[in-house]
This record gives C-alpha cells, sequence and structure tokens, in this order.
C-alpha cells in the first residue's frame, strides 16, 4: 500500500512542472511513511511514497525499474496471486531481484502489456513508463478499492492518488459545477468526475494509455451482471459461496507485517473473522464502541464472536467527546468534499487499529452485492402491487405533514415512509436515484446561486442507462459501482490511509463478485430478509445471536452537535452571511432557512445537508481558498 504520482511533459512548458515531482510526491506522506523516492529522466518524472507490506526489504522499494532500464513503475496496492504469476514468468524467462509483487507487475506488463490485467487479482493503481516507446500505461483496479486521480492537457499528462499530490503542480483550481452538485445530492463525487475542472478519477476497470501528446482510454473489466442467472438453488448457492470465500480470505492473508481484522458484530465482518480465524491462530480483531450510545454499540456482539474464534480482541470504547475531538483533524485530510459522517468513527478506528498491526482484513461489500441495505427491501415492495405498499403510498399525503427525523424512531419511521410513498410512483431509473439520493436536484438548485446551477446529467445519465427491467441484481450492480466505489470504497481508503493502515476486502474479489452475480436475486432478498445466502451459509458456525440482532451502522450523532457543541463552529463556517456573500457561491436566504430547520421540532434529513456544508466549507478554506 502507497501512494503514487508522476508526470508526462509533452513539451517545454509541460517540462517546467518536473520541478513539482518532489512536492507531490511528499504530499502523500501519509500513504507511505516508510521509504520516499523518485526518479526522472527529460520528459518523465514518477513519486512513490511506501508503506512496507511485501518484502519490506530495500529490494522492494519503488519506482522500480526492470533488468535493461527500459521500464519504470509506481504501484499502489497488493496483488494476491502473484506468486503463481511469478512462476509464470519465470518459465518465460524472466529473473526477479526481489519477492515483491511490484516488479512481477513490472515484468508481466513487458510480457503481456496490457492484457496482464486479465491475470491480476488484487486491489492496485499503478503507473507504467517504457523509455524506449515514449509511451505511460496508467491503471485501476476493477472496484475502485484504490484511487487514481489524472489531468491532460497540451503541455503535461499528470497522475496521483490524492488531490493535493495532484495540485501540488500548480493547476489551476476551478470547481466543477456537476461535481458540486453530486457531492450535495449524494454526499460523494463519483468517478469520472472530481471537485476541480480539469481534474479526473479514472474509472474503475479501466487503463490509460499516453502517447505522443495523446490520451487514449480503454475499458479492460465489465462488471458482471448476468440477465438469467445461473444458480438458482440456495445449497449450490451456499456451498460455492463458502469455498469461493474461504480462497479470498486466504489469498489476504499475504503479508510481512501484522495483520488483523475489523470486527463490527455484523454478519459480514464475523464470516471474514471465521474464515481467517482458520489459519491464523490468535487472530487479533478489532472493534470500535459508543459509551454514549447504547443502541448503536455493537461490542457485545462482536465479544461473542471473538470469544467464539479465539481472537485476541481489541475494543475501542469512545464517547462523544472522543469523536468530536478529531472532527477536525478528520476533515482537515479530505483534500476532496466528502460528507459521509460514518467516516468519522471508521478513522477513528483505523487510528486505533495501526497502533497494532499494519493490516487489517474488512467485510465491505458484502451489502451491495449480496443485497444488506433497507432501501432494497423498499426496492421489491415498490414493484409489488400488494395491499401493503399501495396504503403506504396512498398516505403520502399525511407522511408529508408528519415531523420526521433520523433521531429516533417514530420520527425516523416517518421519514421512511414519506420516503416509500414517493418511490413508489416514480419508474425504475428515477426510482434508483431517489435511493441513491439524499437531497433532490431542486433543493440543491436553490441551495446554490445562479452561477453554480446545474443538472448531474452526464453521470447519472450514464449510470441509469445501465438499468434494462429494474430487477434486484440490477440495482445491486448500480450499487456496486457507484456506492460502493463512491461512497464506502472512497471513506476507508481515505480513513485508512490518513493512519497509514492497509484495509483489504475479501467480499470484492473478482470470484467472489462474479458468483454473487451468477446467483438468483432470491437468493440474496425476498420481502424484508436480505443477504440470505451469506446468512445461511454461514449459520451453522456463527453466534445464533447475530441472526436475530437488529443492523445498525456507524452513527454519529450530527443533529446534537449542530445545535449544542458545534453550534458555534457552524456560525462561523456554514450560518455566515458576511462570509457566504464573499464566497458566492450559496444563496444567503436559503442557507438561513436550512438553520431555522435544523432548529425545529422537524429537522428531517438537514443535519445531512448541514454537515455537507460543513465539511464543503472546511475544504474551501483549506485547500481551494488557501
Amino acid at each position: 500500500m502507497c501512494g503514487i504520482t508522476g508526470i508526462f511533459a509533452f513539451n517545454s512548458i509541460g517540462r517546467i512542472n518536473l520541478v513539482h515531482l518532489e512536492g507531490a510526491t511528499r504530499k502523500l506522506e501519509k500513504r507511505g511513511p516508510d521509504v520516499h523516492n523518485s526518479w526522472f529522466d527529460e520528459v518523465v518524472g514518477i513519486g512513490h511514497r511506501r508503506l512496507s507490506i511485501i518484502d519490506t526489504s530495500s529490494a522492494g522499494n519503488q519506482p522500480m525499474k526492470d533488468a535493461s532500464g527500459r521500464f519504470h513503475i509506481v504501484f499502489n496496492g497488493e496483488i494476491y496471486n502473484y506468486k503463481g504469476i511469478r512462476e509464470e514468468l519465470k518459465s518465460k524467462g524472466h529473473t526477479f531481484q526481489s519477492d515483491s509483487d511490484t516488479e512481477v507487475l513490472l515484468y508481466a506488463y513487458i510480457e503481456w502489456r496490457e492484457a496482464m490485467l486479465e491475470k491480476l487479482n488484487g486491489f492496485f493503481a499503478f503507473a507504467i513508463y517504457d523509455q524506449v516507446e515514449k509511451s505511460l500505461f496508467v491503471t485501476r483496479d476493477r472496484y475502485g478499492i484504490k484511487p487514481l486521480l489524472f489531468h491532460h492537457d497540451e503541455n503535461k499528462f499528470l497522475f496521483a492518488s490524492e488531490h493535493k499530490s495532484l495540485m501540488a503542480y500548480g493547476l489551476k483550481k476551478a470547481i466543477n459545477k456537476e461535481a458540486l452538485h453530486l457531492f450535495f445530492q449524494l454526499t460523494y463525487i463519483p468517478a469520472p468526475l472530481s471537485i476541480y475542472e480539469g481534474v479526473h478519477k479514472l474509472k474503475p476497470g479501466h487503463y490509460l494509455l499516453v502517447k505522443d501528446g495523446q490520451v487514449r482510454t480503454e475499458r479492460y473489466y465489465d462488471f458482471p451482471h448476468e440477465e438469467s442467472p445461473t444458480i438458482k438453488n440456495l445449497e449450490e448457492g451456499k456451498k460455492q459461496l463458502v469455498e469461493t470465500l474461504r480462497k479470498s480470505v486466504t489469498d489476504r492473508l499475504i503479508a510481512d507485517v501484522p495483520l488483523g481484522a475489523f470486527l463490527s458484530g455484523g454478519i459480514d465482518s464475523s464470516v471474514i473473522v471465521a474464515l481467517a480465524s482458520e489459519q491464523v491462530s490468535d487472530l487479533k480483531t478489532y472493534s470500535i464502541g459508543f459509551k454514549d450510545n447504547k443502541y448503536f454499540d455493537e461490542t457485545h456482539y462482536a465479544q461473542l464472536v471473538a470469544e467464539k474464534f479465539k481472537t485476541d480482541h481489541h475494543v475501542f470504547s469512545l464517547t462523544n467527546d472522543d469523536l468530536l475531538a478529531h472532527v477536525q483533524e478528520m476533515v482537515d485530510y479530505l483534500d476532496e468534499p466528502f460528507g459521509d459522517s460514518s467516516a468519522l468513527p471508521v478513522y477513528m478506528l483505523s487510528r486505533e487499529t495501526r497502533k497494532h498491526v499494519t493490516v487489517a482484513l474488512s467485510g465491505d461489500g458484502a451489502d451491495e452485492i449480496f443485497s444488506g441495505y433497507n432501501k432494497h427491501s423498499a426496492w421489491l415492495l415498490a414493484q409489488q402491487s400488494g395491499a401493503k405498499s399501495e396504503m403506504i403510498s396512498g398516505l403520502g399525503a399525511i407522511w408529508k405533514i408528519l415531523p420526521k427525523s433520523r433521531n429516533n424512531k417514530l420520527t425516523d419511521t416517518f421519514r421512511k415512509l414519506d420516503r416509500f410513498a414517493s418511490l413508489k410512483k416514480l419508474d425504475h431509473k428515477n426510482r434508483y436515484w431517489f435511493l441513491a439520493s439524499f437531497i433532490r436536484d431542486q433543493q440543491i438548485n436553490k441551495l446554490l446561486k445562479p452561477e453554480f446551477r446545474t443538472v448531474s446529467e452526464s453521470v447519472k445519465g450514464e449510470f441509469l442507462s445501465l438499468m434494462k427491467n429494474g430487477s434486484l441484481n440490477e440495482v445491486l450492480a448500480l450499487d456496486s459501482q457507484l456506492v460502493l466505489q463512491g461512497d464506502m470504497l472512497t471513506k476507508v481508503d481515505l480513513m485508512s490511509m490518513a493512519n497509514s493502515l492497509e484495509v483489504r476486502v475479501p467480499f470484492l474479489d473478482p470470484n467472489v463478485v462474479k458468483l454473487a452475480f451468477d446467483m438468483d436475486q432470491s437468493l440474496k432478498a425476498k420481502g424484508n430478509s436480505r443477504k440470505i445466502v451469506l446468512r445461511e451459509a454461514f449459520r451453522e458456525i456463527l453466534p445464533k445471536v447475530l441472526y436475530t440482532r437488529p443492523k445498525h451502522g456507524f452513527e454519529v450523532p450530527l443533529l446534537g452537535w449542530f445545535r449544542k457543541e458545534l453550534k458555534t463552529e457552524l456560525d462561523r463556517k456554514v450560518f455566515n452571511a458576511e462570509k457566504i456573500e464573499e464566497q458566492g457561491i450559496f444563496d444567503v436566504k436559503e442557507i438561513a432557512r436550512l438553520k431555522k430547520k435544523l432548529n425545529s421540532f422537524d429537522p428531517g434529513d438537514s443535519h445531512i445537508l448541514v454537515w455537507s456544508l460543513f465539511v464543503f466549507q472546511n475544504w474551501y478554506d483549506r485547500y481551494f481558498n488557501n
């Protein structure tokens, strides 16, 4: 796990930017605190920050070149099947000077060029420069576990793992209006957009080839989605899932540094721990608890799993004050606005876990490929024409006037009923976007000044074009390419890398993902039952109480903070009329109405928008306005 950056200059103007390489590389220190190196010639420069995981010797340092000196690579990630690929390359006459997966990647590219991507099982972003052909190959893994940003103009091509590194090359700063709109709608910015005009995220499953001043983009991986799934029998699905997931976990236990696993007490992380503990005695496991909110504290369930599988378990029990004390530290690391507030507890979990290990396994990805969210049940119910569905939608006018908030069970129920009544009226494509969004287009355009108003049609249209018949498997495929990549994986990558911790995700092994979409949707969700095949496959070995407990996520008490502890900060950063007018992005009257809504008896989801504004203004002051 590392941070990478580089520049390919097309002319003398572009070559001036080579002086920024060292500064851009230094910006990635938290991604790679162990080693800092760079390499450049007259037109190309590449930089690398290393977090040593496999072959921690100096032989694994980067940038790395082949024996001839023609090819140079910088690589971020891990390739789990690199030993098998190395043996194949040895049979073709290649020799190796290290035991690193980086060197295997380099010679795999030399041997097979872009076709080598089909062989890789892992997560990655890397760049390889060919000094003879004067070409640069840049790619990203299938699901977007690792980030890769780039900029291209007539003078140069730039790439980096983070915005702060890319912007160190001196790029002009202008806000991308569509990205801004999507940020407030989704709480994150999906690829290929970034908050900056002219900066792009390489989409998962794609590569770039830079040559002669031109950049060619190609897709090398299509997300699996079977219109006619082949596995419809639950017993067959369970058997294949256990075998495939066990192999995935085994592959992800390779490391030359201390390794552990996150353990939330939910089914997903418990399955990963159960399989890992088969091969690692006294496996180290880590949980985060919430002293001030027992409803969301899952450490009791995690402890039961730890006892069952005899892990070396660590619980980090935090108060609201503990979380609050690290809010500023966490948001300061965000070099692009990211509004999922659950990033804060993930940050704290990563921070504490890194004190013990360098690598942690997690259960991320299971909800998206096996159907784990409430919205999936809502989707199935909305497709039905039964009495329950019709009654809820028929009472839509009542749900509209009732108080709605996530802050207690009753008002949260009113909120869900109101959303369902709205959902029922929409066609498949708009229904999906409604479920993916927190805020409607009209509300966002009220929030923004006219010159910043837009519609999110390019990205939205591209995703929704993938929906054909409205099946649950289509919803899961879209979630995996939009929500999983843009929100969940981004959150884990940002928060773990802020603490120099590598997180591995066994559910996103390509073989596990393919298997999941070979399964009929009835094996995943039916009525209010979700992740059916996953839950049933491991029912006999997991503690029984896990099957009767409610599902919780990481929740942060935003509404309470905004009304008390963070009130002064909000008045200074978010609700400051003078600052808003000077900034020229937001409508002052709409911001004032939002403040009134936040402090009313019926706050709805206003705290989500306020948090997004808080994150945005912190980013603007730190990275854009500075």
